[in-house]
């Protein structure tokens, strides 16, 4: 059915104003909203840099404990390897959990407040409720056989034990492997000590034959050689091998930081400082844990062997939260520093095995180990620099974020997400610092950092995390007016709006109406009036919320704050299609479009295209509507925002049922189904459009039947997001040519093969699977393409599922 342009908007029945605005598919006055989580790759596990040694036993003893229990905690101290054997043994059980095996790390976490989010977080969901983050968790896990690897839980144990108690309760699919320096102590838990690796005895000749059958000496040469690619273990070096491995227990941490010392030393020279320091260290505190001795012994030695350049710099550097960049190392730690002479101090710290160097886009990024951040700060503090070093630090971030919500609107925005989504754990000690007793009463710095991060909070529907810095800090901060005040409540009251929680949103309003009047100037009278109207969209009221909302644009209009306009260009198209004024409706989204398109502006462009489309979709202007949805999910998929990218598949799926492509549309709505359940939503973001998708629906089963409707919905549920968006990006394929590729062509084996690309499985996988050379399934998957006439292995599954029952 093609629409036409009757009826409209009816004012019970709205969308939200922005792509991250919907709460769980139900009206904005719903009490029931639910989370998101991206669709894509199953699990985040890291890549191993570095070789894994040894630990068969470990290994072994770990995954059965993990196969009789749904709780396994890795412990022991600091340095001794269980994160590394945590990974490895995710990585080993992977395909035991279908839903995927993910990493959530806690080395930088201090708040026990935050461990729900950050746990969601690693996990992609998305807040979109009111409700206790836990809570969220537990619907999204509930029935998902997933297992949760949590790292470095020692500094918020308890929290941890708590949450992951709630989890194993309400969730039965659910494992949870933890890393802690003791056991979380809760009913279930099966906890394996990790201990160092094997060392040979120092008091007994080692062969050169024998010395390679203990990991610690294969850990120190397979690490030597990478420092130094010329080091070889041989008999007059094995005697010193053995006897540091030994006096260093057997500890990962320290033999690699001792292996990293030998650009700079001989293992004769590495063995006499050790010596020598070890024997001064056992005079001090006997009641402490040998390996506790060994570990700062080898810390201490590795500052020792710093320049005081290096060592004042590694002090510095310890006022950063999980990685840093160079510039911010420049400005807070280097200003006493020549530039290439702290450039040149760092690149040593990394040589040394102080930093860690990583690269997740183009730019290199540094983390200093905890244990070793922890020593820098304690030195940090006992010189009595700290204090100065996070005013420094603050000041830095605070400019930052200052520079992203000024640049928001530009070509440069996804990189700010980008940047701003790495620097978190900096961010929030940043305002942690100003609503702090050590922060030098500076609660009005922490509000304009949490102002600036509105936007990114917005759009990557950290909600709950947003409102909970805004209200810490809006209640630290002094009520006297000002204009970053005002910004504050209207942040807060949008985040409120968003969960559904509308008292809360009406107190906000009502007390910036209050300041608004205290303040007695435009700006501050039209953020009011902004939040005010938004609140009128969210309640019902859109007579008063058009009203508002353009008292608000008479103001903004005029101003330099185009973000602001954005919003309210898209509230007013809301409110004017539900009042069926489409004529008013489209203008407002032009409107918005030509601000975004001349601002090289993303985010709120690709809700707009969509709102857009949907409004000329209505009005029988299919060929318009399609070219609208189809950009919309292209800046989707570059924005990261699957709910709106899952409403663009579904409004595609439409048009390829008028357009007599039922194949095609079953595979999109299957599609645009499993993205809008992942999160937690639906694609019917008005109740009306149900018509739409009902018509759809059935057209396509009509014309397929139910049998090859059902396998190519099925197709459309088992792509990624991004197989999705290039299926629905190519107009072509699969559709037209797939009913007629005969599965006869096939011969037995590549069937096989491409059951299991239907599957999502990588060459490698299927490789494994049928005990076949990787580059063996690569050619099979080759001559299926090439047989089907396909281009994507997202067309061999929708394909597959189309011809199950042949071959």
């Amino acid at each position: 059915m093609i629409p036409t342009a009757e009826g409209g908007f009816p004012v019970d029945e709205m969308s939200l104003y922005s792509s991250q605005s919907r709460v769980g598919g139900r009206s904005a006055d719903s009490s029931l909203t639910a989370p998101s989580a991206t669709r894509g790759p199953v699990g985040n596990l890291p890549h191993e840099l570095t070789s894994f040694v040894g630990r068969r036993h470990e290994l072994a003893e770990s995954k059965r404990l993990l196969s009789a229990s749904r709780l396994v905690t890795l412990t022991g101290i600091g340095g001794v390897g269980k994160t590394r054997l945590a990974l490895r043994l995710a990585q080993t059980v992977h395909r035991q959990f279908p839903d995927g095996v993910w990493l959530v790390e806690l080395g930088e976490l201090r708040d026990t407040s935050l461990l729900a989010d950050v746990v969601a977080a690693a996990l992609g969901v998305r807040d979109r409720s009111a409700r206790p983050v836990r809570e969220v968790l537990v619907d999204f896990l509930d029935l998902r056989r997933l297992l949760l690897v949590i790292d470095n839980c020692e500094q918020v144990i308890d929290a941890v034990a708590a949450l992951a108690k709630t989890l194993l309760r309400a969730c039965p699919e659910l494992k949870i492997l933890t890393t802690s320096r003791e056991p979380l102590g809760i009913g279930g838990e099966a906890a394996l000590r990790v201990p160092p690796l094997a060392a040979p005895d120092p008091d007994r000749p080692s062969s050169l034959q024998g010395l390679p059958g203990y990991d610690a000496v294969t850990l120190f040469t397979q690490r030597a050689t990478s420092s130094v690619p010329d080091f070889r273990l041989t008999d007059d070096n094995t005697g010193a091998v053995a006897r540091i491995c030994a006096h260093l227990d057997g500890l990962p941490l320290p033999i690699e930081l001792a292996a990293a010392r030998l650009r700079a030393m001989s293992v004769e020279q590495i063995l006499q400082r050790l010596t020598d320091r070890y024997a001064l260290l056992t005079l001090g505190d006997r009641a402490a844990p040998s390996r506790q001795q060994t570990l700062r012994l080898c810390i201490d030695w590795s500052h020792d062997l710093c320049t005081p350049l290096e060592q004042q710099l590694w002090s510095r550097l310890s006022v950063f939260a999980g990685t840093f960049e160079l510039d911010a190392a420049e400005a807070i730690c280097g200003t006493d520093i020549p530039h290439s002479e702290l450039l040149d101090t760092v690149a040593s710290l990394v040589d040394k095995s102080i930093l860690i160097r990583e690269q997740p886009g183009a730019v290199v990024r540094f983390r200093m180990l905890e244990t070793l951040r922890d020593y820098g700060r304690e030195n940090l503090r006992q010189a009595g620099g700290e204090g100065e070093l996070l005013r420094r630090h603050r000041d830095w971030y605070h400019q930052l974020v200052v520079e992203a919500e000024a640049h928001w609107i530009s070509p440069r925005q996804l990189d700010w997400i980008t940047r701003l989504a790495r620097e978190q754990p900096n961010l929030r000690e940043a305002m942690e610092f100003c609503i702090s007793e050590s922060g030098d009463a500076q609660p009005r710095a922490g509000l304009q950092i949490a102002v600036a991060l509105y936007r990114f909070w917005l759009s990557r529907a950290l909600f709950s995390e947003g409102r909970r810095w805004l209200d810490r800090i809006l209640s630290t901060s002094a009520r006297t007016p000002s204009t970053d005040r005002m910004k504050a409540l209207y942040a807060a009251s949008v985040f409120t709006e968003i969960q559904g929680d509308l008292p809360a949103s009406k107190a906000l309003v009502e007390e910036s109406y209050a300041l608004a009047q205290e303040m007695n100037d435009p700006i501050s009278r039209a953020l009011a009036a902004h939040a005010d109207g938004l609140l009128g969209l969210f309640s019902g009221n859109i007579p008063r919320a058009s009203a508002l909302l353009n008292e608000a644009l008479e103001i903004f209009a005029s101003s330099s704050d185009l973000s602001r306009r954005l919003e309210i260009l898209n509230g007013l198209g809301l409110a004017y299609a539900s009042l069926d004024d489409m004529t008013k409706a489209v203008e407002r989204y032009e409107q918005a479009l030509a601000i975004t398109s001349e601002h090289g502006e993303s985010a709120y462009r690709s809700h707009s295209l969509w709102a857009l489309g949907l409004v000329v979709w209505r009005q029988g202007r299919v060929e318009q509507a399609r070219e609208l949805f189809e950009e919309s999910l292209h800046l989707t998929r570059l924005v990261d925002d699957p709910l709106t990218g899952a409403t663009c598949l579904e409004s595609l799926a439409w048009i390829a049922g008028v357009d007599g492509q039922a194949h095609r549309a079953a595979v999109l709505l299957g599609a645009a189904e499993a993205f809008g359940r992942s999160v937690q939503s639906t694609t019917m973001l008005l109740p009306r459009l149900y018509r739409y998708h009902e018509d759809c629906e059935r057209s396509a089963r009509e014309t397929l039947g139910r049998k090859a409707f059902d396998a190519a919905r099925s197709a459309g549920r088992t792509m990624t997001f991004a197989e999705a968006v290039a299926y629905a990006l190519d107009n072509t394929a699969p559709d037209k040519n797939s009913s007629t590729r005969e599965p006869t062509s096939l011969t037995k084996r590549e069937w096989e093969v491409a059951r299991l690309v239907a599957r999502g499985m990588t060459n490698k996988a299927i490789a494994a699977e049928l005990v076949i050379a990787q580059r063996t399934a690569q050619g099979h998957v080759e001559h299926v393409l090439a047989k089907l006439g396909f281009t994507s292995r997202a067309q061999i599954a929708a394909w597959v599922v189309g011809h199950g029952s042949h071959g």
